[in-house]
């Protein structure tokens, strides 16, 4: 037997359940971990809340991302022993490859022997985030050193790693943010300029960082009435990737300005690296070359307990947070 994190209806962090169930073990292409460490994701939140794009199949399992030990291996899997350190790029199916409890089954072909230099707690904070950013900036937008990058929802785990990520090509990262009570630990944390968009003005301030061209890249999560100076903000011939709907307002279309700037509009989401063989093995390369050198560092925010999950989802929802939250099991 063994903890695992279950719900049995959609709801608020209280339908989080930790109940004693039998794992079976992995099937053919995949491997079963000891699960150390837990990243906790909004997608998670998303899911739970019945506004994801899956659906639940209750009682439901959840979650993304961990880090672990193998601790068994299916048929038709290569590569991994028993013993193995590993973490996870999350799947593309949060209920059936769950990670939320003391032993998940994952596929083979997601796991990751990370650098013996990072934690079990970093391990499970950086797939989600760094491949979410590598995949938008590197192999979708072709970020280059000389590239102004806008960043929104910059304190969230994936905002930093969009930092990191840029930083490691050599562009300038903006980051935009509500209010200036975080702008000293986004600085801190690798944004070149930090805009506070409740007391500044994007576009002016883009313009004068910029020296007038614009961003070329927008990084946006959110949507909803922001959409419309984000593109204002961007240079001729940019490309803005739209990887979330935070928002719960309407998102318009700024028609005049997408044509006046032959601007790219573009949804983006992980699942379109991690279901490329190709593109996924780039991303495993860069993040990995990045985690072992220093040069990619995860933020985490803060570290709950397996039997603090309701309480460590609550501070996910808060927004409180810079960085990344995980749970130790």
């Amino acid at each position: 037997m063994a903890r695992i994190v279950r719900f049995h209806e959609y709801g608020d962090p209280s339908v989080l359940k930790i109940e004693d169930i039998e794992v079976p073990p992995p099937a053919s292409g995949e491997v079963q971990i000891d699960v150390k460490s837990i990243g906790l994701n909004r997608a998670e939140v998303m899911f739970r809340n019945h506004a994801y794009v899956h659906e639940a199949h209750f009682p439901s399992r959840l979650g993304y991302e961990a880090a672990g030990i193998v601790k068994a291996i299916g048929a038709d899997v290569s590569g991994f022993t028993t013993g193995d350190v590993v973490s996870l790029v999350p799947p593309p199916d949060i209920a059936r490859w769950g990670t939320y409890g003391e032993v998940a089954n994952v596929p083979a072909r997601n796991l990751v022997k990370h650098p013996a230099n990072i934690s079990f707690e970093e391990a499970a904070a950086s797939w989600m985030q760094y491949v979410t950013a590598w995949g938008a900036l590197v192999e979708q937008a072709r970020l280059t050193r000389s590239d102004f990058v806008i960043v929104t929802a910059a304190s969230s785990s994936v905002g930093i790693a969009a930092f990191q990520v840029a930083r490691a090509v050599g562009a300038t990262v903006i980051a935009a943010t509500r209010t200036s009570a975080k702008r000293q630990a986004l600085l801190d944390n690798g944004a070149h300029h930090v805009i506070a968009t409740e007391e500044e003005d994007l576009v002016t301030r883009v313009m004068e960082i910029t020296n007038g061209l614009g961003a070329r890249i927008v990084f946006d999560p959110v949507g909803g009435p922001s959409f419309e100076p984000l593109t204002q903000s961007m240079s001729r011939g940019g490309i803005l990737l739209e990887y979330g709907a935070l928002s719960s307002e309407p998102t318009p279309f700024p028609l005049f300005t997408v044509l006046g700037k032959s601007l790219t509009l573009k949804g983006y989401l992980y699942v379109e690296i991690v279901n490329d063989d190709a593109a996924l093995d780039r991303a495993k390369s860069f993040i990995t070359k990045g985690l072992a050198s220093g040069q990619l560092k995860p933020v985490i925010a803060r570290v709950f307990r397996l039997d603090q999950i309701q309480e460590a989802t609550r501070f996910l929802e808060s927004n409180a947070q810079v960085g990344k939250i995980v749970v130790n099991v």
